[in-house]
Order: C-alpha cells, then structure tokens, then sequence
C-alpha cells in the first residue's frame, strides 16, 4: 500500500503543469469575477519568487482596486497616498539600493492625480519598476472616466461616449515615459489568452530584475478588464477589450534598453 500511495505521489507531481504561488497567500481575493488583477497578482508572486528576491522586493500600492494588494503577497508593503506610489518607491530605492522597488498602480492612480509623480520618477531615472492596470475606467468609486478611457466610451461619467472637444483624447502613459531618457524598458502587455499571460510575465520579471540591478525605470502597463465598470460579463468584457482596447493600446514592447536579459 505504501509503494502504490508513493508511486501515486510521485505520478501526480510528475504531472503537475501548474500549482498556486508560494508568495500567493490563502486568501480570498476581493475582486470582481472576471477582473484582471488576480490573474497580475499571481504573475507578480511568481516573478519575485522565480528571481530570488523574496527578502529584496518592497511593494508600494496606493488607492483604488489594488490597494490591498498587501493582503495577497508575502513581501514588504509601503501605502502610499493617492498617486504619490512613484515618489515612496523613489525614497524607498534611495535608501535601500539593493532592493526590488515597485509600484502597482491603476490608470485612475497614476495616469490621473499621479501623472506628475510617474513622470519625474522616470525623468529621473529612478531605478523602480511601475506596473500600471490600465482598464480604461475608474473601478472601484463607480465607473467614471478615467484618463485612459476610449473615445466613444460609455461611463457613469460620459453617459453618450467619450467626446475628444468635451473630454480631451486618451491619455497613452506608456509613450509619454517611453521618450525619457531615464527610462530603460516600457512594455504593454495584457493577461486576456494563455499566450498573453506568458509574455506578461516575462514583462513583469524582466521589470524587476531591472529594478533589482538598478538599469533605470522600467514601465509594465497591462491592459485590462473592468467588467463590472464597463456593465458587461467576463467573456463579454476580454472579448470588448480585444476590439477596442487592443486597437487603442497596441501591445508589445516600446522601448528596451536592456536586451533579453
């Protein structure tokens, strides 16, 4: 008996493709079914566990739907006030230059009330890396329009459509930090296909390991879903966000300084 339960073990784990985070904590998750940034949390455990830096990573969160993101992750966490995340990860990398320094911040964070903030740390070249959930509205304080969202798009804010003469047209952090010199590596990537995972992944580690090694500021914007803000399923909101969002955002890598390291 205790032969075949060994064997049964050792099979199972021969097997096994996939298994949860060990920075992941056994916790219950407060977002909505559907949401992207469960699926970015797993992706971040697994980038700072894969690198070692486990004792090296401090996060830095700030308001809106990941601000408790520290509830989910088994590093050291800083709260930052509202779009201030990039200038605490400035001090923080400042006093602690052999640490992972990073931000997860949502485009109602950093590309509204944090623009300034994002904007000099990356002038600066500040050797932290941002992560930016860019949904295209704001999520949790009622679906109002956020910097980023679609012309044409619908919210508690824009009721008839995002109007470029009324509204301005969608703010593209990503190409705006991209032009700065201290800035060393600017991806878009998205979490919506198994493919799309991977790469975000690798995004996300290759971010990191920057920071880790002080090559300058790396900048990971995931484009993302807000079903609940944009009143449409799960299914129905990756599938919107493939046409519209994907169109607006186009994903890959917008400037790399590093190589494949």
């Amino acid at each position: 008996m205790a032969d075949t339960t060994q064997f049964e073990v050792a099979e199972t784990e021969a097997n096994l493709v996939y298994s949860r985070p060990r920075l992941l904590l056994d916790t219950t998750m407060h977002y909505c079914p559907g949401c992207s940034h469960g699926t970015v949390h797993k992706l971040v455990a697994e980038a700072i566990d894969e690198l070692g830096a486990e004792d090296k990573a401090i996060g830095i969160t700030p308001v809106g739907c990941a601000a408790f993101l520290y509830n989910y992750i088994d590093i050291d966490w800083v709260q930052a006030s509202h779009g201030r995340a990039p200038s605490v990860a400035t001090a923080m990398k400042r006093l602690c230059p052999d640490k992972l320094v990073f931000t997860y911040q949502g485009d109602g964070d950093l590309a509204a009330i944090g623009t300034a903030e994002a904007i000099h740390a990356a002038n600066r070249g500040d050797n932290i890396a941002i992560i930016f959930i860019n949904n295209a509205i704001y999520g949790m304080t009622g679906g109002q329009m956020a910097p980023t969202t679609l012309l044409g798009m619908k919210t508690a804010t824009t009721p008839q459509g995002r109007d470029a003469d009324l509204n301005g047209y969608p703010f593209k952090v990503a190409n705006v930090l991209s032009l700065l010199d201290g800035v060393t590596y600017v991806t878009r990537q998205s979490v919506n296909t198994p493919a799309n995972v991977r790469k975000a992944k690798k995004a996300i580690k290759k971010a990191f390991d920057n920071s880790i090694n002080n090559r300058g500021l790396s900048f990971v914007e995931i484009v993302a879903t807000c079903n609940s803000g944009w009143k449409m399923s799960p299914i129905a909101a990756n599938h919107w966000m493939e046409e519209n969002m994907h169109a607006a955002y186009p994903l890959g890598d917008l400037k790399d300084l590093t190589g494949d390291k």
